[in-house]
């Protein structure tokens, strides 16, 4: 059976500095026999609208003016031709400064009638570097060409970078570097010089100070600064400057493998694979100098530079959209709680879920405090391959870590949510049913369901006499 079908999907990003909205159709197909359970996939995306890049309205530093963002995306949605009536899902990415449970809220509220099922998702540090790496082609690069590839997202306060091996992230962090960290007026004067920057300047032994005369030199120097200390980043070198600009929030960029290759997205990315002639002044920031002195960088000459798919575009290049399916029959759920809404994955990796097998919780406690740190959802889905054919040592083991990591870090009440795609979770589950808790608490283990990190899990009310239950899954597709 082949059946194919179209959607329209919508993607907003809201930045710290740059708010857009991007439309794209998605086709889905079948890809079962006629007896089999469906898989439904996505196999086209094509971008149909790109909104002007707007300027994020903020009533202070850091909390979003609602009403304007609103204004914003209905003007959009009027331009594109589009009517919220002809979206069936959408996303709504809000990113640093921007990134708080306030304006995630706000957002909620303001936007809710432009799409039936919005995933709003405030994204940390860590996060939003990943996103961006997915978007801009950094991440598939390493795929296709099995290597380690770093991806710097260099927006207008910070530089987020996420490290691919093969696909797999190995290590993420950010820093205070931008292109609006320090402003120029129309009239070409210094208004606004932020913290980062000051330390650099002391520590360069430069003076600069608001109002002075925005000397293309003195901004060139801050830029080479920049440079080279994302050039030490990614050597791996420690540096006490870069200790002092390290973004709040974000992990320490440690890594173990050469990196290979490197990518830029972010609005800065533009000025460094294209840049074009006119005023370096002529968006009342740095950027376009930080570009040049990227470009002219041991960044550029030390590393192999690959062209982003996406730069200013990364994090908002397609939205929430479904991929439908149902979990195996092999299932446990110990209540009818259903149905549950937009809980976010957390995934592990091999050799995450090996520890885990092994009888380890220190590292999964640490990545699920991690987890709680980068999102404002109370709940989560906790993600594995799961193996096979486990032994009972084996499931018994990670049973007992499960339970211990999640009753000790979940709000009280919230339910302990496992997907695995191995037939394995009526065994798992009913093991953590078995075991004690701190507080009470509902068990669903599922398998027969793939997901990603950063995907959002829909979970309907059982089906079949209470065997399978419908499990969408709402992906941030990207590039």
């Amino acid at each position: 059976m082949s059946e194919e079908s179209t959607i329209l999907s919508v993607g907003i990003d809201i930045g710290t500095s740059t708010t857009q909205v991007i439309f794209s159709r998605l086709t889905f197909k079948n890809s079962a026999g006629y007896f089999a359970v469906p898989h439904i996939a996505i196999v086209d995306k094509e971008v149909v609208y790109k909104s002007d890049i707007h300027m994020t309205p903020l009533q202070n530093r850091v909390m979003i003016d609602g009403e304007k963002v609103r204004a914003i995306v209905a003007e959009e949605f009027r331009k594109s031709g589009y009517t919220p009536a002809d979206t069936q899902t959408g996303a709504v990415i809000i990113t640093g400064e921007s990134a708080r449970k306030e304006n995630s809220e706000i957002v909620l509220r303001e936007l809710s009638d432009f799409a039936g099922e919005f995933v709003v998702s405030t994204a940390g540090p860590d996060l939003e570097a990943i996103i961006a790496g997915k978007g801009s082609g950094a991440r598939q690069y390493s795929i296709d060409y099995q290597c380690t590839v770093a991806n710097l997202d260099i927006g207008g306060g910070t530089t987020n970078v996420v490290l691919f091996d093969s696909g797999e992230v190995i290590a993420k962090g950010c820093v205070d570097i931008g292109g609006r960290l320090v402003k120029v007026t129309p009239e070409g004067r210094v208004e606004y010089i932020s913290d980062s920057v000051e330390k650099m300047l002391e520590a360069d032994g430069l003076s600069l100070n608001i109002g002075d005369d925005a000397e293309y030199a003195k901004i060139y120097r801050i830029g080479e600064i920049m440079s080279d200390l994302l050039y030490r980043w990614l050597k791996g070198e420690d540096d006490r400057l870069l200790t002092a600009i390290t973004t709040p929030g974000s992990s320490e960029f440690k890594f173990s493998k050469p990196i290979r290759a490197i990518c830029f997205s972010g609005g800065v990315a533009d000025c460094i694979y294209h840049p074009t002639e006119g005023s370096w002044m002529r968006y009342g920031d740095m950027g376009v100098v930080l570009g040049e002195a990227i470009r002219a960088s041991r960044l550029f000459s030390d590393f192999r530079v690959i062209e982003a798919k996406e730069t200013i575009r990364a994090t908002v290049v397609g939205a929430g959209s479904y991929t439908t399916s149902v979990s195996g029959s092999t299932i446990t759920y110990n209540r009818d709680v259903f149905p549950l809404k937009n809980i976010p994955v957390l995934k592990l990796n091999a050799a995450e879920q090996q520890e885990c097998f092994s009888g380890h919780t220190e590292g999964l406690t640490e990545k699920l405090r991690w987890m709680q740190s980068q999102s404002d959802s109370k709940q989560l889905i906790l993600a594995m391959k799961g193996k096979s054919n486990p032994s009972y040592i084996e499931v018994k083991r990670l049973a007992a870590v499960l339970v211990s990591a999640l009753d000790a870090l979940l709000p009280e009440g919230q339910p302990m949510l496992i997907v695995l795609e191995c037939d394995m979770a009526k065994a798992l589950g009913q093991m953590m049913m078995q075991l004690p808790t701190e507080h009470p608490r509902d068990v669903i283990c599922i398998d027969s369901v793939q997901v990603d990190q950063n995907d959002f899990v829909d979970m309907g009310k059982p089906l079949v006499a209470g065997l399978v239950i419908p499990v969408v899954v709402k992906t941030l597709i990207f590039g």
